[in-house]
């Protein structure tokens, strides 16, 4: 590169730096952390998720405050958890007809509309769908996706112009091609496009060829857990890395016209998931309400594993984010309402507060105070009754369950980051459990959580 264009490079990068940066969220339903090559993954094809971290920052350690969709993508949008936001399960239209996000709750898409950035949301919804739950009155100036939460990965039903209908071809490339007409009509921004992938959520295919026969020759590894069907867990994660490769190609698609529409130098890109997922893991399939795995015992799991709690983030920021960063501080999905707001100069309400913290400058690599502990909840009714809370901090985790048929959790993460043996009756460590228990009640007084039971009760 000569020193003039070296120049202008430069110039046109702080002339783009000097106006709200454009978002490109990218966000797939029931996607691991582990299944990206980034963190480790030698079995799954995530060339482009790679990409973004090798090009931004990966969040080593990322959580949910819930493990499963609906309450999970209330939190991301509004900051608080299901238990404020009474979104405390997945939304069950045919059973919950009328439930959705409370429009007494602000979102951050909402917040940067008034700011003037053009939004646009492609893919799934599933927080409600009445018309006053519709993602156009919650943030988004556009839509084309879906409103519940199931569809198919090939020739789904999808609403175009507000009208259902039966769209050809695959869904990944069905979501990526409107965002990428979105990026081309408002590329002079600021712009907000949210892409709520369906993959790689069940059935995992059919896929494209082309993701498909990126894992031609890969024969998986499977968790290490005792009586699981290996035969059934190595062919289910191939299909689910199949999902994830469709996804994958289609953000490849994406970044590939952020740089076609002269975007991506004041873009900056949001990889991650609504909730971690399991294959075997733990001996269990699915997310916070999962079942046990064949061959790994019989019924319902409801659990708050950081399997199912932990989930990929890659942020991407030009000129900003040092390339190759990674950042080992505790971050949640609560986090994202001030983060983003913050980026976009965009005010919260006075009498709003968020469940949150701006992480804005971690990605800046500044050294600050950060939380040395987390919170999660989940309330599951559907399948099986069981109100579940969690304090979390490096080293110890509580999980604590209202089901007398699940026993209470208590797990020394630094010697078992596995989750692998259950402490919870040991007097070895009765001081440092009861330490937390308390921590977690008072945690639940402060937020006003229905559910909270004395540690005197219960332990």
């Amino acid at each position: 590169m000569t020193r003039r264009h070296f120049l202008g490079s430069a110039a046109a990068l702080a002339q783009d730096q000097a106006r709200p940066p454009n978002i490109v969220f990218l966000y797939t339903d029931d996607q691991a952390r582990w299944s990206v090559g980034a963190y480790g993954n030698k079995d799954s094809r995530t060339p482009n998720m790679d990409r973004l971290a090798s090009e931004g920052a990966l969040f080593e350690r990322a959580f949910v405050s819930t493990p499963v969709c609906s309450p999970a993508r209330a939190a991301l949008l509004t900051s608080q958890p299901s238990f404020r936001t009474g979104i405390r399960d997945f939304i069950d239209v045919r059973r919950e007809p009328g439930l959705g996000l409370p429009v007494s709750f602000p979102t951050w898409p909402q917040l940067l509309q008034d700011r003037g950035y053009r939004t646009g949301l492609f893919g799934k919804w599933h927080l409600g769908t009445r018309p006053e739950h519709h993602p156009t009155r919650r943030g988004y100036h556009e839509f084309f996706g879906f409103l519940e939460g199931g569809n198919t990965p090939m020739d789904p039903f999808l609403e175009v112009d507000g009208q259902s209908r039966r769209v050809n071809g695959s869904l990944p490339d069905l979501l990526a091609d409107s965002c990428i007409d979105f990026l081309r009509r408002h590329r002079n921004g600021p712009l907000l496009a949210s892409v709520h992938f369906r993959a790689p959520h069940g059935p995992y295919g059919p896929v494209p060829e082309a993701d498909s026969t990126a894992l031609n020759g890969v024969t998986p590894s499977t968790p290490d857990v005792k009586g699981l069907d290996r035969k059934w867990a190595s062919s289910s994660l191939l299909a689910y890395y199949r999902s994830v490769a469709s996804v994958d190609r289609n953000i490849g698609r994406i970044l590939a016209a952020l740089e076609q529409f002269d975007l991506h130098r004041n873009t900056i890109v949001i990889f991650t998931s609504d909730h971690g997922y399991m294959i075997g893991h733990h001996g269990a399939s699915g997310k916070g309400n999962a079942t046990a795995a064949p061959g790994a015992g019989t019924g319902r799991r409801p659990n708050l594993y950081d399997d199912s709690m932990r989930t990929p983030l890659i942020i991407r920021w030009p000129g900003v984010v040092r390339p190759g960063r990674r950042i080992a501080q505790m971050v949640s999905h609560l986090d994202f309402f001030p983060t983003l707001a913050g980026i976009a100069g965009a005010p919260v309400p006075h009498n709003y507060l968020p469940c949150g913290y701006d992480f804005a400058p971690l990605l800046r690599g500044q050294n600050i105070p950060w939380r040395d502990t987390l919170y999660g909840d989940y309330d599951m009714y559907h399948y099986y009754e069981d109100s579940m809370r969690m304090i979390r901090t490096s080293r110890w985790k509580l999980v604590t369950h209202s089901s007398r048929e699940v026993q209470h959790e208590f797990f020394d993460l630094q010697e078992d980051p596995g989750e692998t043996r259950n402490l919870i009756g040991s007097p070895e460590h009765a001081a440092n459990m009861r330490a937390l228990r308390r921590r977690l009640y008072d945690w639940q007084v402060w937020m006003g959580d229905p559910r909270r039971r004395s540690p005197d009760e219960e332990m």
